[in-house]
């Protein structure tokens, strides 16, 4: 990052203050094609898409040099099952169900990859049926299984990923997936989970993506407020059903051809249907751009959970606690999203002190090593240092927050929100 876009991002943001943008807009007109790696940049990706929070699709040009690209296409464009079945033929793999609706997702369960692998081979030699059903491999982790450096490289664009930096430094999980699966295989219609940026790379095949800006699917959901599993069901036609669905824009409809990237952006609801058979690369990410979204929706579900449980409220001693931490080791809130306050509290303090350790190594405060992308400099670490700030001070006067025990914590939230306003006064001049 560069100090013009540094500049252009914090007034921006300065300009919303805590609040996330008003109302719901339309789908722009149109998703744009970014050609050529050399005349792009990180600037322009930031200032153009980010920071608009609006897709864009890069060509094929971007991904031409990775492994994947390579090793897992025959010739003929076709995914390379043989070659995949030697790679990695015995590592275990989600596989959904797309035939099945359970809530408004699909079952999964774990098989190696060498028996759907098979599945796969009988599935189209069947003519594109089987009586296994519509199987479709997601949410693989293979990042964390083995290396991948043969396989892709993270483009600079999506470099500020503070999900994954997270989890690597704690060494728990991941974000990175890998798909695949024969024409016909499906998502339904979601928003990526904490309100992340997603971007999503055609190693092979072509998918058909569905759009929805935030506050469109607002529209589209039923007499009962659940959203739809199908946003191209019939169903939705029914007024009885469906009273607000005349109100929604039609999707920005976009059709991935094999090596493009597509950006998703924060909050955008989207479901994906494979037109031919399929193998892609995808990332969920979060940084500063979507932090406030990542916390607005946190607040959001820890609601939704006391709102489910307020039945308890009278019955049940310390009834703020057990929204969060219900007794034993399990979170309610985190078994519906995947983290809890505490965890996201955690997760700001890891990339704080990281990115104080960086911005201390550039005003001469002691050697540390490098922290993060390298690739994007001091301004955007002041940058984050500014967004989390922001975000962290917001959570600590959170009156559900203040209810949890940080008595344990290594470093007090109001500590750190100290430290984090005398470095945003220390580099407003950088």
């Amino acid at each position: 990052m560069d100090r013009e876009t540094r500049a252009l991002a914090e007034k921006h943001f300065r300009g919303l203050g805590a609040r996330l943008p008003d109302g719901v807009c339309g789908p722009p007109g149109r998703v744009d094609f970014i050609e050529k790696p050399d005349a792009f940049s990180y600037a322009d990706f930031f200032k153009g898409y980010l920071l608009p929070n609006v897709p864009c699709v890069f060509s094929s040009a971007f991904t031409e040099g990775w492994g994947s690209r390579k090793h897992w296409v025959t010739p003929d464009g076709k995914p390379d099952l043989d070659y995949l079945l030697r790679k990695y033929g015995d590592m275990v793999v989600p596989v959904a169900n797309c035939g099945v609706q359970e809530y408004n997702a699909n079952p999964k369960e774990h098989m190696p990859l060498r028996e759907y692998i098979s599945y796969w081979k009988e599935y189209i030699q069947g003519n594109y049926s089987s009586p296994k059903g519509c199987l479709y491999l997601k949410d693989w982790h293979l990042c964390r299984d083995t290396s991948v450096e043969d396989v892709y490289s993270l483009p600079v664009y999506f470099s500020s990923d503070w999900l994954n930096e997270y989890w690597d430094a704690i060494n728990v999980d991941d974000y990175r997936f890998i798909y695949m699966g024969p024409t016909g295989t499906w998502s339904p219609f979601h928003a990526d989970i904490f309100r992340s940026f997603s971007w999503s790379v055609n190693i092979c095949g072509r998918k058909k993506w569905l759009l929805f800006p935030p506050g469109q699917e607002e529209a589209l959901r039923d007499c009962h407020g659940s959203l739809p599993y199908d946003v191209t069901s019939p169903t939705l036609l029914d007024v009885r059903l469906h009273p607000a669905c005349a109100r929604c824009s039609p999707p920005l409809e976009v059709t991935q051809e094999a090596g493009e990237m597509l950006f998703v952006p924060s909050g955008w609801h989207h479901q994906v249907h494979n037109l031919e058979d399929t193998i892609s690369i995808n990332h969920n990410w979060v940084n500063g751009c979507n932090l406030a979204p990542m916390w607005h929706f946190l607040q959001q579900e820890l609601h939704a959970v006391q709102r489910e449980i307020s039945e308890w409220r009278d019955a049940m001693p310390d009834w703020h606690h057990h929204c969060q931490v219900w007794p034993g080791p399990e979170v309610i809130m985190k078994s519906c999203t995947g983290i809890n306050y505490k965890e996201f509290y955690h997760f700001l303090k890891v990339i704080a002190e990281r990115r104080i350790l960086t911005l201390a190594k550039e005003m001469g405060a002691g050697t540390v090593g490098s922290v993060g992308d390298s690739r994007l400099g001091t301004q955007q670490a002041a940058f984050d240092v500014s967004r989390i700030t922001e975000v962290l001070a917001s959570l600590v006067a959170n009156r559900d927050f203040q209810r949890v025990d940080t008595s344990t914590f290594s470093l007090q939230p109001e500590e750190l929100l100290q430290q984090l306003e005398e470095v945003v006064t220390a580099t407003a001049a950088l």
